[in-house]
C-alpha cells in the first residue's frame, strides 16, 4: 500500500513536477482516534515538512520551469474530477527560528498535547457489559455479575498479535488485530475461540505472498441496528460485512480520485447511506441505490483555520434546529467542531469552534434520552486529555467561533489521570459515561450519587433531581495486562464469579492480611500521583551518581543462574566464579574477562548480565559449545549502568518468555533504561526518570505487578514506571517515611491473585512493607526492627512461600520475619556458629508473639560448631557472622548468605516454618578456607 501511495504521488508530480532544492521529509500529518484509523494513517497519510520557500512548476506551453508564488495549492485530477490534496505555504523557517517559535508556541498554549494511544477502544455490548482493548493489545470485558463489576479476559491468540478494537454485530463478537485481520469469537467444545474470518483479496498476483492475499482491514463502524458493519481497508476501499452466518462480504470500492481513510457514520445520519472521510480531509457519502453512488460534500475554504476534516468517527443527531433537521458533527484536523446539517433538503456547514486553547480530538455520542434531558449535549475529548461538554445552542444557525463558557463546560479529568487523546467514550446509561484514560485505566463521568466503581446499572432515575445534579469522576481499575490492579473473575462461587456473583457470608478471617502497625490509610489520598513532565526542568543536573565503591558488589554480589544447580559470585577484586554441580560434585568455575567485574545484575533465558568496573553492561552466554561475551553498552544508544533488577523470579517459580521481555537497569546518571532481550532483538530505550528525581535503585521489576517497574528515588520515595503506557507515577508516601536506596523484595501469594507486598528498608534501618489487597488497596506497613538494639542493614533478602522474609541485622545475625495466622513475628536465626551459645545454640529474640526462635537444630549446631572451632584454631581470618551482602534464594527451600570472612552459608527449610543452617561453602573470596576446587571456563 505504501508503494502504491507513493506511486500515486509520483504520477501527480509528473504533471505538476514541483521541485525543491532541499526536498521533502515525510512526517505524519495528524493522528486519528480510537481503533478506527490508527494503522492506516500511520502508513498511508503523510505530510511533507517544508524545507524551503522556493518551488518551480514545469510549464508545458513555454517548455520551461517557472517559480511559483506561495501559497500554492497541490491538486490531483482524475477523470476531470480535481481535488486539492495539499498546500505549500510560505512558512519555512531556519532551524534556530523554528526552535524559538516552538518555545513561544508552548508558552502561548499551557496545555501540552498527549500522544495517541494505539489499540485502545471501548465497545458497549449492553448496560451490563463493556468490551475494552487496552494499550497492551489485550481484550477484556467489564461485566456486572449482579453483585459487582468483574473483569473477564478475552485475548486474541498469540499468533494473532495485538487487538485494536471489538465490534458487536448481529449478536456476534468480532475483533480486529493490529495486523489488519478480523476474528470472530466462536464456541468450540464449549470453549470460546477466535477464528480468522478476514476476506481474501479479489486481486492477487503470483509475486504476492499468502499474507498479502487477504484484505487488510484498518477500521470499522457498526450500523445503528447492529446488523451490518462497514470497514475501510488498507488500500482505501469501503468493505461491508452484510452477513455473519454465513459470512458475506461486499466491496463498495472508493470515491473517484480519493480514498476511504475513515468511516464517520454508517446509516445513522441517513438510512442506508455511509459517510466517509478521505485522507485529504474531504467528506463523501456513499448511497448504493443512487447514481453516482459516491458524492462529495464541498465546503468553503477558510483562511484562518484548517477546515479539512479529521478522519474519525462522527456523531449524528436529529432535531438540533427543528424537528426535521439532521446534523452530523465532525472534527477538523485543526481540532474544531464542525457540523454538516441537512434541513428541508438543504445542506450547510456550521462551525462550532472549540474551547479556548484546546484542540478537540474525539466525540462521544449520547443516547436520545440523555440528549433530551441535556439540551443536545456532546462530550468531547481534547488533545490535552480534558473532557468538555458542548451544549449545542438552539439558535446555532451561525458559526460559533467565540469561546462561550455557557456552552463549553469543562469536566477536566479524574484526579491524576487525564483522558486518552482521540478515543471516544461510551455511554453506560443516561447520566453515566465511560472514558478511556491515558494511563490505561477507565474513568466514569457520572451524576453524583448515580454511578461509580461499586454501582451497577441503575434504572431508578429521577429526572427532576438529575437536572440539578453535577457530574463527578470515578476511577475504574484495569487488569494487570495494563499494569494495574483489577483481578480477573473466577469460576468459583462467590462475589467474583464470572456469571453470577454470590454474596460471601463465610466471614472467615483473612490470614494473609498483616496486622502489623500501619500508617494511616489511603482513603483521603490518591495512591497514584501523576508526574508533570514540566517538573523535569527543575531536575538535578545530569551527572554520575556518586555511589559507594562497594554498592554494586554488595547488592549484586551473588546471582542464581540455574535454580538449585549453579550460581555466580563476583569477588571484590572483580573476578567471576560460578559454583555448579556436575555428577553430584560441586566445584568452582572461573570466567575470565579483560576488565574487572562489579556485579551480576540480571539473568534471562540462560544469559547472565554483568557490569564491569567501567560500568559497561556485558552478557555472558553460551554459543554452541563455547562461552562468549557481548558488550551491550557498545550497542546503539548503549549506556553505562550501576544496577539492575534485584530478582529474576520468585523462589520456586519461573516466568514464560514473551515477545515483550526486557530487562531494566539504572544508568550512572540516575535514569531508568530498558533493554529489550526477547528473541535476541537487543535494543536500548531511555525511560528517563520520575519528575525531578533521579533513580537510586530498582525495587522490583514485574514480580509484584506485571508490566510495572518499582524504583526508589534518590529522595527516598517510591515511584513506578508502566512499561505499557510508558508513564511514571509516584506512590503516596508520608513525608516522615524515607526509604533506603537499596533494592527491595516482593512477596506475592499466587500468580492468580494480585495480592502481595513490596518489602524495603527505611533510611533508619527499619523494615517497611508496601501492601496491596483487593479490600484496602495500597497501604504502608511499618515492621520496625527485631530488637531495639539492632537495625537492619544491606537489602531485604528473599521471600519464600509469601510468608518468610530473611534480613540481616547490624549485629551480623540473620532474622526471619514470618507470617503466622495473620500476625507477623520475628525469629532470630543467628549465624552458622556462635561461640557463646544460648540454650544449645538457639539465639533468642525478644518478641511477645514468639513461640519458636530456633533456626539451627542441635545436630547441625554441634557439627558446625566443631568445624568452626577447628577453623578458628587454624585460621584467625574466619568470622562466622553474616555480611551485609544481599542474600539470594538458591532453590525454593534454600537461601545463601555471605559471611564476613567471605564464605557462604546455606539455610534450608525443614518444615512449614522451620529453617536451619545446613552447610557452609568455601569460596575463592575467602581467606578462611584456602583449598577449593576451581577450573577455568573455556
Amino acid at each position: 500500500m505504501l508503494f502504491k501511495f507513493y506511486c500515486f504521488y509520483l504520477m501527480f508530480f509528473k504533471i505538476f513536477i514541483i521541485l525543491s532544492s532541499s526536498g521533502f521529509v515525510a512526517l505524519s500529518e495528524s493522528e486519528s482516534e480510537s481503533c478506527f484509523v490508527h494503522q492506516y494513517f500511520r502508513q498511508a497519510h503523510r505530510k511533507f515538512e517544508q524545507k524551503t520557500n522556493k518551488f518551480w512548476e514545469y510549464d508545458e506551453q513555454s517548455n520551461s520551469w517557472l517559480q511559483v508564488d506561495l501559497p500554492y495549492d497541490l491538486v490531483s485530477c482524475f477523470n476531470d474530477n480535481c481535488t486539492k490534496v495539499n498546500r505549500i505555504d510560505q512558512t519555512y523557517q531556519e532551524p534556530e527560528q523554528r526552535e524559538i517559535s516552538t518555545k513561544l508556541k508552548d508558552e502561548e498554549n499551557p496545555y501540552s498535547y498527549l500522544p495517541l494511544r494505539k489499540r485502545v477502544s471501548l465497545t458497549k455490548l449492553s448496560e451490563t457489559s463493556i468490551w475494552i482493548t487496552g494499550v497492551s493489545g489485550s481484550i477484556y470485558e467489564r461485566f456486572w455479575n449482579g453483585l459487582q463489576w468483574v473483569i473477564a479476559p478475552h485475548d486474541l491468540p498469540i499468533s494473532a498479535g495485538y487487538a485494536l478494537c471489538v465490534f458487536i454485530v448481529n449478536q456476534t463478537i468480532l475483533a480486529l488485530s493490529e495486523s489488519g485481520y478480523l476474528y470472530q469469537l466462536q464456541l468450540s467444545d464449549d470453549q470460546p475461540v477466535w477464528i480468522n474470518i478476514t476476506p481474501a483479496s479479489d486481486h492477487k498476483t503470483n509475486k504476492e505472498t499468502e499474507q498479502s492475499s487477504v484484505v487488510q482491514i484498518v477500521s470499522g463502524v457498526v450500523t445503528s441496528d447492529r446488523k451490518r458493519i462497514y470497514f475501510c481497508t488498507m488500500n482505501g476501499t469501503l468493505l461491508e460485512l452484510t452477513e455473519v452466518d454465513p459470512i458475506r462480504w461486499t466491496n463498495h470500492g472508493k470515491p473517484p480520485g480519493a480514498n476511504v481513510a475513515a468511516i464517520t457514520d454508517a446509516s445513522t445520519f441517513i438510512s442506508e447511506v455511509v459517510f466517509t472521510i478521505s485522507t485529504a480531509g474531504d467528506l463523501y457519502e456513499y448511497d448504493q441505490s443512487s447514481r453516482p453512488s459516491w458524492k462529495k460534500h464541498i465546503r468553503k475554504e477558510s483562511s484562518t483555520q484548517d477546515t479539512s476534516l479529521k478522519p474519525s468517527i462522527g456523531c449524528s443527531l436529529k432535531g438540533v434546529n427543528g424537528a426535521i433537521s439532521k446534523s452530523l458533527f465532525l472534527l477538523t484536523k485543526g481540532g474544531y467542531l464542525i457540523e454538516r446539517r441537512s434541513q428541508q433538503r438543504k445542506w450547510k456547514w456550521i462551525n462550532h469552534g472549540n474551547p479556548k486553547d484546546h484542540a478537540l480530538s474525539s466525540i462521544t455520542c449520547l443516547s436520545e434520552e440523555n440528549l433530551a434531558e441535556n439540551s443536545n449535549s456532546l462530550f468531547l475529548t481534547t488533545a490535552a486529555g480534558y473532557i468538555f461538554e458542548y451544549r449545542i445552542p438552539d439558535h446555532s444557525g451561525i458559526d460559533q467561533e467565540a469561546d462561550n463558557t455557557e456552552i463549553w463546560i469543562n469536566h477536566v479529568y479524574p484526579p491524576h489521570a487525564k483522558a486518552a487523546k482521540g478515543i471516544p467514550g461510551v455511554q453506560l446509561q443516561p447520566g453515566r459515561i465511560i472514558f478511556p484514560l491515558h494511563d490505561g485505566r477507565l474513568g466514569e463521568l457520572h451524576l453524583s450519587g448515580l454511578g461509580g466503581e461499586n454501582s451497577g446499572p441503575n434504572y431508578q432515575i429521577n429526572a427532576r433531581r438529575k437536572s440539578s445534579q453535577k457530574y463527578v469522576w470515578s476511577l475504574v481499575d484495569a487488569p494487570e495486562t495494563e499494569g494495574w490492579n483489577a483481578e480477573y473473575c473466577t469460576e468459583e462461587h462467590g462475589p467474583s464469579n464470572c456469571i453470577a456473583g454470590i454474596k460471601d457470608e463465610t466471614n472467615e478471617p483473612d490470614f494473609t492480611t498483616s496486622t502489623a502497625r500501619r500508617r494511616r490509610s489511603s482513603k483521603e489520598h490518591q495512591r497514584y500521583i501523576s508526574i508533570d513532565k514540566s517538573a523535569r526542568k527543575a531536575a538535578e543536573p545530569e551527572g554520575d551518581y556518586n555511589i559507594a565503591d562497594n554498592w554494586i558488589n554488595k547488592n549484586f554480589h551473588l546471582r542464581v543462574m540455574n535454580e538449585g544447580k549453579s550460581f555466580f559470585l563476583i569477588t571484590e577484586g572483580g573476578l567471576i566464579f560460578e559454583y555448579l554441580n556436575s555428577e553430584n560434585v560441586w566445584f568452582w568455575l572461573r570466567h575470565d574477562h579483560s576488565t574487572a567485574m562489579k556485579g551480576a545484575i540480571g539473568n534471562y533465558n540462560g544469559s547472565l548480565f554483568l557490569v564491569d568496573e567501567q560500568r559497561s553492561l556485558l552478557i555472558r552466554e553460551r554459543e554452541s559449545a563455547e562461552l562468549a561475551w557481548i558488550n551491550c553498552t557498545a550497542m546503539k544508544k548503549g549506556r553505562q549502568v550501576i544496577g539492575g533488577p534485584p530478582w529474576d523470579d520468585l523462589p520456586g517459580k519461573s516466568r514464560n518468555a514473551r515477545k515483550e521481555d526486557a530487562l531494566f537497569f539504572v544508568s550512572k546518571s540516575g535514569r531508568l533504561l530498558q533493554f529489550t532481550v526477547a528473541l535476541r532483538k537487543f535494543k536500548w530505550k531511555d525511560c528517563r526518570y520520575p519528575g525531578n528525581t533521579k533513580i537510586a535503585s530498582i525495587a522490583d521489576q514485574e514480580l509484584l505487578r506485571e508490566n510495572v517497574v518499582f524504583v526508589i528515588g534518590r529522595n527516598g520515595r517510591l515511584y513506578q514506571y508502566n512499561k505499557v503506557t510508558e508513564l511514571w507515577h509516584e506512590h503516596y508516601q508520608s513525608q516522615h517515611l524515607v526509604l533506603s536506596r537499596s533494592p527491595g523484595t516482593v512477596m506475592r501469594l499466587s500468580s492468580l491473585s494480585l495480592q502481595g507486598s513490596l518489602f524495603m528498608l527505611s533510611a533508619d534501618g527499619g523494615l517497611v512493607e508496601y501492601n496491596w489487597n483487593p479490600s484496602n488497596g495500597w497501604n504502608w506497613i511499618e515492621h520496625g526492627t527485631p530488637d531495639p538494639s539492632v537495625i537492619l542493614v544491606g537489602s531485604p533478602g528473599p521471600c519464600f512461600a509469601g510468608a518468610h522474609l530473611f534480613l540481616v541485622g547490624s549485629d551480623g545475625k540473620v532474622y526471619l520475619r514470618f507470617l503466622d495466622n495473620g500476625t507477623w513475628k520475628w525469629r532470630g536465626c543467628g549465624f552458622p556458629y556462635m561461640e557463646n551459645k544460648v540454650k544449645g545454640n538457639e539465639e533468642h529474640v525478644s518478641d511477645n508473639h514468639d513461640d519458636k526462635e530456633s533456626c539451627t537444630s542441635d545436630f547441625v549446631a554441634a557439627r558446625l560448631g566443631k568445624i568452626e572451632e577447628n577453623l578458628q584454631a587454624l585460621n584467625k581470618n574466619c568470622d562466622s557472622k553474616v555480611a551485609l551482602t544481599r542474600p539470594i534464594p538458591f532453590s525454593e527451600d534454600t537461601v545463601l548468605f555471605e559471611l564476613r570472612d567471605g564464605r557462604l552459608a546455606e539455610m534450608r527449610r525443614t518444615g512449614d516454618t522451620d529453617w536451619t543452617w545446613s552447610r557452609t561453602i568455601g569460596t575463592p573470596n575467602s581467606l578462611c578456607i584456602s583449598s577449593f576446587w576451581a577450573t577455568l571456563a573455556s
